[in-house]
C-alpha cells in the first residue's frame, strides 16, 4: 500500500510517501518539504502567531493535495514540539481541519521517543541488544532504552537546536560567554535525564535526527549521497572538534559547507552543545548515526495496526 506522512515539525512541514505493507521494508516514492521555522513564529504569550498558523494551513493543504495526485491510501499526519508548546494549539488544530480536512495529531515528547525508538529497533535488530537512542529536534532532546521494541524508559526534555538558539545563543557567531553558559545549563538538564535513563544500561547507543547526521557529516562521516546503507559513527573526539570550530563560524557561512542545511546552519551549534553533553554526561564515546527516526517509526506503527 502507499501511505503518506505528513511531519509538521519545529523547522519544517516534511511529506513522506511511502510504498509499504507489513513485514515489508517501506521504500521512499516521494519526498517534500517546505521550510517555515514555527518554533520562531512563537509570540511572547507562547501563541502561533496567525502568520505562522497561515503558512501552516497553506503548507498542509499543498501536502494533503500532493499525497492525492500520489494516490496514497493514508495521509499520518503529526505535530512535535512547536505546535505541541503553542498556547492556541487546539485553535490552530481545529482551523486546520476546517481548512483542509486533515486530522493533525499532536505528539508527546515521550510519544516521539517510543516512535523514533521503534524504527531504530526494526532498523538494526534484535542482534543490537539494549538500545539508546538519541534524537535532537527543533524543541527538545529525545531518549529512550530498552531491550524491546518499545522502550523501557522514554524521555523527553526540553533542549531542542531551535529553541536553546532562540532562547540563549544571540548573534552569530554567539558570544563566547553565552556559549559557555549554555555548555553549563544544556549539562544541568542532561544530568537529570541521566540519572533516569542510566540504571537500564545498553548495549549500543545510537541517534537519529537531522542534527545527528550533520554533525557526523561535518566529523567525516559518508556524505548523504553514499545511500542509507552507508555505516555512519560520530565519536566523541569528532564532535568536540566540530563544536571547537562551529562555534567561531557565523551561521551563513556554516550553511554554505558541504552537508549542512542552510536553513538550519543557525541552530547547529546549539545541537552540538547538547550532543557533546550528553555524550559526555552519559559516558558514550561512539554513536551510531540510524537513517530511520520519527516519520519511519510513525509508518511501521501503522503497518503493525493494519496487519492486526
Amino acid at each position: 500500500m502507499r501511505l503518506g506522512v505528513l511531519d509538521v515539525g519545529s523547522n519544517t512541514v516534511h511529506l513522506l510517501v511511502v510504498d509499504a505493507h507489513a513485514g515489508a521494508h517501506p521504500w521512499p516514492a516521494h519526498s517534500e518539504k517546505v521550510v517555515l521555522r514555527l518554533a520562531e513564529q512563537i509570540k511572547p504569550d507562547g501563541r502561533l502567531s496567525t502568520q505562522g498558523a497561515d503558512a501552516l494551513v497553506e503548507a498542509v493543504r499543498d501536502a494533503r493535495e500532493a499525497a492525492e495526485r500520489l494516490q496514497t491510501e493514508d495521509l499520518l499526519a503529526f505535530a512535535t514540539s512547536a505546535v505541541r508548546d503553542a498556547t492556541n494549539s487546539a485553535e490552530v488544530l481545529a482551523r486546520i481541519r476546517r481548512e483542509t480536512g486533515v486530522e493533525l495529531r499532536v505528539l508527546s515528547g515521550e510519544g516521539e521517543a517510543r516512535m523514533t525508538f521503534l524504527a531504530v529497533r526494526r532498523w538494526f535488530g534484535w542482534s543490537a541488544g539494549r538500545l539508546l537512542v538519541l534524537d535532537i529536534g527543533g524543541g527538545s532532546l529525545e531518549l529512550a532504552a530498552g531491550i524491546d521494541e518499545e522502550p523501557d524508559i522514554a524521555l523527553s526534555v526540553p533542549l531542542g537546536a531551535g529553541r536553546l538558539t532562540r532562547e540563549r545563543l544571540h548573534g552569530s557567531p554567539p558570544k563566547a560567554a553565552d556559549v559557555d553558559a549554555l555548555i553549563e545549563y544544556a549539562g544541568k538538564v542532561v544530568d537529570g535525564a541521566a540519572r533516569v535513563i542510566e540504571p537500564s544500561g545498553w548495549d549500543r547507543p545510537v541517534a537519529t535526527s537531522k542534527t545527528f547526521r550533520t554533525l557526523a557529516r561535518l566529523a567525516g562521516a559518508s556524505p548523504s549521497g553514499a545511500g542509507p546503507l552507508v555505516p555512519r559513527v560520530l565519536t566523541r573526539t569528532g564532535l568536540h572538534q566540530v563544536l571547537g570550530f562551529i562555534r567561531h563560524i557565523p551561521g551563513s557561512a556554516l550553511g554554505e559547507m558541504d552537508g549542512v542545511s542552510a536553513p538550519r546552519a543557525h541552530q547547529l551549534l546549539a545541537g552540538a552543545v547538547v550532543a557533546e553533553a550528553t555524550m559526555r554526561r552519559l559516558g558514550i564515546d561512539e554513536l551510531q548515526i540510524c537513517p530511520w527516526a520519527l516519520r519511519e517509526g510513525v509508518i511501521l506503527r501503522r503497518l503493525d495496526i493494519l496487519e492486526s
